[in-house]
């Protein structure tokens, strides 16, 4: 079936002139907020389930229906796979059995990623798949790269990729990762040539907008 999908429409005329300071406040200050409970149980079994299955490890970080946690699973059979989503609603949707060596988690990805930090997990590889763009300028704090979260996310090493239908997005989130790791991301557009991995990817690309691919090799520190 053939999608329609309007680009990202924002009031930014180009990447946000505050990146910079927002990451480097978020250096200053290390998120101190309390961990909710229900992320912490839900992290701990998480936790469980990996160390039973001691494969490297892939996050699939807002993994929404969790469609791009199956096909990753399938992609790499050797490796764990972890999809975290806060959403009950889209983590409960009917797509089939999950690989036995996949896993779908309800949590909350800031505190989520902050327990995977202090419990020593270290991914092999760590996707963001189409995160909400938060278009309007006044939203840069809500985007991942202008979150307090941020260093914890980059902390975590490993390959991370992110995708976007939003060019304005993966440039920012390129140069708050030159901030803190004064690493240079490679940034390109991606054709997937009807190899989806999430149904957003799918719709962006069949409604003819060009889709971005950010991805980095990082150094825990």
């Amino acid at each position: 079936m053939q999608h329609t999908s309007r680009p990202v429409i924002s009031n930014q005329p180009g990447p946000h002139h505050d990146v910079a300071r927002r990451v480097a406040r978020a250096l200053a200050h290390p998120l101190r907020k309390p961990i909710a409970d229900h992320t912490r149980r839900a992290f701990e079994q998480a936790d469980a389930w990996r160390q039973q299955h001691s494969a490297p490890l892939i996050l699939d970080a807002g993994c929404g229906v969790g469609l791009s946690t199956r096909r990753i699973a399938i992609q790499f059979p050797h490796h764990s796979v972890i999809g975290v989503d806060r959403s009950e609603d889209r983590l409960g949707r009917e797509h089939g059995e999950l690989p036995e060596n996949a896993l779908l988690v309800r949590a909350d990805l800031v505190d989520f990623w902050r327990l995977a930090l202090e419990a020593g997990w270290t991914p092999e590889r760590h996707y963001l798949l189409y995160p909400n763009p938060y278009p309007k300028s006044a939203h840069l704090k809500m985007r991942w790269h202008g979150h307090p979260v941020f260093p914890t996310l980059l902390a975590l090493g490993g390959r991370l990729e992110l995708r976007s239908n939003w060019q304005l997005y993966v440039e920012e989130f390129a140069q708050a990762v030159e901030v803190v790791t004064g690493q240079k991301a490679s940034v390109a557009p991606l054709h997937p040539n009807g190899d989806y991995l999430t149904p957003f990817e799918a719709k962006y690309d069949q409604s003819g907008q060009t889709l971005w691919r950010l991805c980095i090799d990082l150094e825990r520190p």
